[in-house]
């Protein structure tokens, strides 16, 4: 092993011990894979004869909320009282390594509560309701909506870091995702909004008569946009933590 590699390995593993030992990381896993179990199983009492699947995928937007969570409070909690971000830039020096390191423990802890969410939760509503009617597209919109709880959170973790505070965009991007999507508001106005990041890949996840648009863009297509928009923002946050002090 190069030492490089061992270098990013420290930094990743650094980086998911501090990670698990906040109280609120606990709190956004219990959303993101008990959340949907509840809500499935709400839903599948209400609607007996719907479809198990249905349900299981209706209930992922509480995934988003736990993805969302993961990626704000993996920055904030850096910048508490303690101004612990100094001890970390002091022991990792290259920031830009740090911020990779933090992406890919919210990426894995969050594609990990996806993939146990959705079967959990279907689980939970054919026990309730039984299998009922098939749904379309189950598999890949299972898929899609753990790629898109992932692709969230670090837009998610990318915002935080120019915030340098998690309780702006976590109410923002709660709010948005749950109460009312700006995208949307915008897409009102111009049909170039669809090419935002929660609204170029809610075809992932969202089935035909779950679109809030007319012309969204096609799941591949738009989880590529999304992904572009990911990328993009994390390539910015990455130049702003070098620029700025701690």
């Amino acid at each position: 092993m190069t030492a490089a590699v061992a270098g990013a390995v420290d930094a990743v593993a650094a980086e998911l011990r501090k990670v698990l030992t906040l109280p609120a990381t606990l709190g956004a896993l219990v959303v993101a894979v008990l959340g949907p179990v509840a809500l499935a199983a709400l839903t599948a009492s209400q609607n007996p004869r719907g479809s198990a699947a249905e349900a299981a995928l209706a209930a992922e937007p509480l995934v988003m909320v736990g993805a969302i969570v993961l990626g704000v409070v993996a920055v904030s909690s850096e910048y508490g009282g303690g101004r612990q971000i100094a001890s970390t830039f002091a022991a990792m020096p290259r920031r830009p390594a740090v911020l990779a390191a933090k992406a890919a423990v919210v990426a894995v802890l969050v594609a990990a509560a996806a993939a146990a969410a959705f079967p959990a939760a279907l689980l939970a509503a054919r026990l309730v309701a039984g299998p009922g009617p098939d749904a379309d597209g189950v598999l890949g919109r299972a898929v899609g909506g753990g790629v898109y709880a992932v692709l969230t959170a670090l837009i998610a973790l990318a915002i935080t870091v120019f915030a340098r505070s998690g309780v702006v965009p976590l109410v923002v991007l709660v709010a948005n995702g749950s109460v009312v999507s700006v995208s949307f508001l915008l897409y009102q106005v111009t049909p170039l909004a669809r090419y935002l990041p929660d609204l170029a890949g809610m075809r992932m996840v969202a089935g035909e008569d779950r679109l809030a648009i007319d012309d969204a863009l096609a799941p591949v297509a738009g989880g590529l946009v999304m992904a572009a928009w990911t990328a993009a923002l994390l390539a910015v946050a990455a130049v702003v933590l070098v620029r700025r002090d701690a």
